[in-house]
């Protein structure tokens, strides 16, 4: 039963004894069938370590942390800046984007942004059950929507790569790339950004531009490739 991993936010040591909440007792007593005795997993951005069920009482799982079994994850600072799309494609980008390492998602809107609010709650539940099922430790983080504006403003020192259909680089020039700062992916809207804040981005200084494809991608699409990428090129 060990292989089942839960996201626990609060501090975890040896010997630490708690509850679980409604949602995740159920989880596994009705879904995983567990019993008491058996172990499961626990995590957070500070490791990993494996429980044991003490008990099953009106349908809450008691547990105690028994052994630490991985400790706090040393990551690459990888952030995706995407304008937000409709629901059934953004959820499927969270969840892909999370799986593939990405450790801050910044919602920002466009002139051509279709979608202007953010249901936070979902998009972190869909972010920690990906955390759980890829095997990672470390929970990304879901910024509050911004304007294009801000965002470029307030990241002048972060590594920007821009997916965009124009360019005719192919490849990352990793002689540009600080690997002391940040990593963030931009992705533009559905529609792609307007004539006016291209030209705002192009003013920047700290951005590549990457195309991804030569054809035209869905936002999640892109987003799910140009992570590939990078991964790849930084031997992530």
């Amino acid at each position: 039963m060990n292989n089942i991993r839960l996201f626990y936010p609060e501090s975890l040591s040896i010997n630490f004894e708690s509850k679980l909440d409604k949602s995740q007792s159920h989880y596994l007593i009705k879904v995983m069938r567990v019993r008491i005795g058996n172990n499961f997993s626990l995590f957070n951005n500070s490791g990993e370590w494996t429980a044991k069920i003490n008990q099953i009482s009106k349908g809450i799982v008691e547990f105690t942390i028994v052994e630490k079994i991985k400790q706090k994850e040393n990551t690459p600072n990888i952030w995706l800046a995407f304008s937000p799309i409709k629901s059934n494609y953004f959820n499927f980008m969270i969840q892909k984007s999370t799986e593939l390492g990405v450790t801050k998602f910044i919602p920002i809107i466009t002139d051509r942004t279709i979608v202007r609010k953010v249901n936070s709650e979902r998009i972190k539940k869909i972010i920690i059950e990906a955390c759980e099922q890829s095997n990672r430790i470390v929970v990304p983080n879901l910024e509050k929507t911004i304007s294009l504006n801000k965002f470029i403003n307030n990241n002048q020192e972060v590594n920007i790569i821009l997916g965009d259909l124009n360019s005719k680089e192919k490849k990352l020039n990793l002689k540009k790339i600080n690997v002391k700062k940040p990593i963030c992916i931009l992705i533009g809207p559905e529609g792609d950004f307007t004539e006016l804040e291209r030209e705002k981005i192009y003013k920047s200084k700290n951005i590549q531009y990457l195309r991804i494809n030569k054809n035209i991608l869905r936002s999640e699409t892109a987003a799910i490739s140009a992570l590939s990428i990078v991964n790849y090129f930084l031997e992530l």
